[in-house]
């Protein structure tokens, strides 16, 4: 009989541990300012003045922008998008699945680094803790600091703020999908839906706990985008590079020596690059699927070059080849327009022409035509055959209209009794439809007939449908 194995200590579970999973390390970004995070504040403004901003644009009495998932209909100023247009929204995401292969293409992950909402709150976040807390040092500092009155005034200010820019995100989000205006009304009443109240919350915590605490884990960790980047590029993109053949080797030295009398390259290892980066990696060490490209790093290191007088560019979007090949800006350029390039273009343009144009040649008018599976055929007083339908018409409209339906395909054919539909603006109806034909007109078979709905009035539209009529 085997013996029996000894159960694992406790340590050699933690050794396990600490083995199968990094543990996480704080990071502490360092401030920075440059050309490219002047271009993250200015996309930071620009995507939040237009999140936040939208929702309160009116439009013909309306809200603007509202998916009002109750009604199932989509407002977009003054266009109305049902159930029936979904094949916009589905050109729409195949229209920015293209946009994001080809600029990243072109330059690698232009929207993690400027315009990825995980980026733009954490930015927000980072700026709110930057001018509670301090910058890098100030921060290792505080907590690293014993709690007392000035650490937990500090903390509570911070996670304060924190929460109402994701309560606020979350009240805006809810506010696409429900009137705002009313909306605010009901939080300042406390009369909110358990919806809306649920919903408020939901996405505010998420953007309190994945801008405040998870940050650069999400692209690292979560974010599948990062894991298939590699296949978007090639060695034309313009990526986030450091120059190692011009870089190394690394290391301090005197002022005013040149370094490459001392057997070195430009990068004095200051690691300014390294405190800068919101991922927390070593450019250094070469393209990683955890940068984000935000050219954070760039501008840092431009700064020390500046300091200690070498040119800049130590760290710089560049091409894999135009690095291998010394290219010049004006060759790294021209391998820009490259047939990927200009095949994601093509299609890009093509699928945008395709969009705008469906919009603008949207049919106001929309009808569909079911038979009434209950009476097929039947015979009926005055000598008539009578097909009944049931016909949904859709005024897609801000304008109420008067619909005339008629039917053609077969001689005698009309239709019965009521022939006329008060059809409201942005409204659909689902109505019987009997359609007879005299006896004597037509022989025992399947026809195939026409129905048309026509509006009254000036500059008159029309949707029509195909089905079939049965003589029994």
């Amino acid at each position: 009989m085997n013996a029996k194995a000894p159960e694992p200590s406790e340590d050699d579970i933690s050794a396990s541990e600490e083995w199968l999973y990094e543990v996480r390390k704080k990071i502490y970004s360092r401030a920075v300012t440059g050309w490219f995070n002047n271009w993250r504040v200015i996309m930071v403004l620009l995507t939040q003045a237009l999140f936040y901003g939208l929702p309160w644009l009116q439009w013909d009495g309306r809200q603007a922008v509202l998916l009002d998932l109750s009604t199932r209909k989509f407002y977009f100023f003054g266009m109305i998008l049902w159930p029936q247009d979904v094949i916009f929204l589905a050109l729409l995401l195949i229209i920015s699945a293209y946009g994001l292969f080809l600029f990243t293409a072109i330059a690698g992950r232009l929207f993690c680094g400027y315009a990825c909402p995980q980026t733009v709150y954490t930015e927000i976040f980072m700026w709110i803790e930057r001018k509670v807390e301090g910058d890098r040092l100030a921060r290792i500092r505080l907590d690293g600091a014993d709690w007392n009155a000035r650490k937990i005034g500090k903390k509570t200010l911070k996670h304060g703020l924190w929460a109402a820019v994701a309560l606020w995100t979350g009240f805006t989000f809810v506010g696409y999908f429900t009137p705002i205006i009313a909306l605010a009304g009901q939080v300042i009443s406390a009369s909110l839906g358990p919806w809306q109240t649920f919903w408020i919350l939901f996405y505010g915590f998420a953007t309190y706990g994945n801008a405040g605490f998870m940050r650069e884990q999400v692209c690292k960790y979560m974010c599948p985008y990062a894991r298939f980047q590699s296949v978007m590029i090639d060695k034309d993109t313009l990526v986030v590079t450091y120059d190692t053949e011009r870089g190394e080797p690394r290391g301090k030295r005197g002022k005013n020596v040149d370094p490459r009398s001392e057997g070195k390259g430009d990068c004095v290892d200051c690691s300014i690059c390294v405190q800068v980066c919101p991922t927390g990696i070593d450019i250094r060490d070469g393209l990683q699927y955890m940068c984000i490209g935000c050219g954070a790093c760039v501008d840092a290191c431009d700064q020390v070059m500046d300091k200690v007088g070498y040119p800049r560019g130590l760290i710089r979007y560049s091409s894999e080849n135009a690095m291998k090949n010394k290219w010049t800006k004006r060759q790294q350029w021209a391998h820009l327009f490259r047939p990927r390039i200009l095949i994601y273009t093509a299609l890009l343009i093509v699928m945008v022409s395709l969009f705008v144009g469906g919009l603008a040649t949207r049919d106001p008018l929309k009808m569909n035509v079911m038979r009434d599976r209950g009476v097929l055929s039947r015979e009926i007083p005055g000598g008539l055959v009578e097909n009944v339908y049931q016909i949904q018409l859709m005024n897609t409209t801000e304008k109420s209209r008067k619909i005339r339906v008629e039917v053609k395909g077969l001689e005698g054919l009309a239709v019965h009794e009521r022939d006329l539909y008060e059809l409201p603006a942005s409204t659909n109806i689902l109505e019987p439809l009997e359609v007879t034909v005299p006896v004597d007109n037509a022989k025992k078979g399947i026809y195939k007939i026409e129905i048309t709905a026509t509006s009254q009035g000036d500059q008159p539209i029309s949707a029509s449908s195909k089905t079939t009529f049965i003589v029994p």
